[in-house]
Parts: C-alpha cells; sequence; structure tokens
C-alpha cells in the first residue's frame, strides 16, 4: 500500500468504527448500524483494498470496544468477504449491494450458530440482519448520491 493508500485507509476505518459503534438506528428486532454503508463507500471512492482493510479494522474494533470480542474473528471473515464481494459485482451496483449483504447475514447466521452452538440461536439473528441490510443498502444509495455531487 502506498501512503496515500495507507492513509486514506486509517481514516475510512476510523469512519467505518465510527458508522458501527455510534448510530443506533431502532429496528424491530434491536438497532442497526451504518458500518456496511461506509465499507461500501470505502469501496466506491477508494477500491478494493482500502475497503476491505478499512472494514475488517473498523469492524474489528467496533466488536472490540464494543464489548463483544468473540465476534471480532467472525467479523474480520464476514466484512472482508463482504467488502469483495460487493467489489466484483460493483458493476451491476444494485445486484452487488444486496449479494454482499446477503453474505454478511448468512454469514453472521452461521457463526452465530457456531459460537453459541445453535442452529437456531443463530438463525433467531437473521431477520434482524436482514433489516440492518436494508437500512445500510437505503444509507449508501442516498450517501453515494449525495457524495457524487460533492465530489
Amino acid at each position: 500500500m502506498s501512503t496515500k493508500e495507507l492513509t486514506i485507509g486509517a481514516v475510512m476505518a476510523a469512519f467505518v468504527f465510527l458508522a458501527t459503534f455510534v448510530p443506533k438506528i431502532p429496528i424491530p428486532l434491536g438497532y442497526a448500524h451504518l458500518g456496511d454503508a461506509a465499507i461500501f463507500l470505502a469501496v466506491i471512492f477508494f477500491g478494493r483494498r482500502v475497503g476491505i482493510a478499512s472494514g475488517v479494522i473498523g469492524s474489528a474494533l467496533a466488536d472490540l470496544i464494543g464489548g463483544f470480542p468473540i465476534w471480532i474473528v467472525p467479523t474480520i471473515f464476514i466484512k472482508a468477504a463482504m467488502a469483495e464481494t460487493f467489489y466484483r459485482l460493483r458493476e451491476k451496483f444494485f445486484v452487488a449491494l444486496i449479494a454482499a449483504c446477503l453474505v454478511m447475514t448468512l454469514g453472521y447466521t452461521f457463526a452465530g450458530a457456531f459460537l453459541y452452538g445453535s442452529l437456531a440461536l443463530g438463525l433467531a439473528s437473521t431477520p434482524g440482519l436482514l433489516v440492518e441490510s436494508a437500512v445500510n443498502i437505503l444509507a449508501t444509495i442516498l450517501l453515494k448520491a449525495a457524495l457524487k455531487t460533492k465530489i
């Protein structure tokens, strides 16, 4: 990574962390955050490497500081796969968002099943993850449109 990429990656990791850790948007099954939208924006504006690195680091830090260290390892793999999926399908923007969010939802569903020793417990989180995905898809679409007019 170049110095420029490293600097942008660090700023975007901080942005992903803040977007994950700070906003708590009420949804029927708990709350949603905007961390995935921040990861998608990192991929859109700065490319694959910055998107993956900032998504992994920012999300893992949110797990650590948020009191969920058990989720750090699954988060690293899930957010990397989510960002990679979005990057590979980015030419079909809406399809890319949906596919990446499905990767995230399935990843956390199966990670929850493994961590808690029960598929039922893993599946219990799926509806909330899908609503959170919808929130992040909407936020990404709105923020991308708003930022494109400003850049």
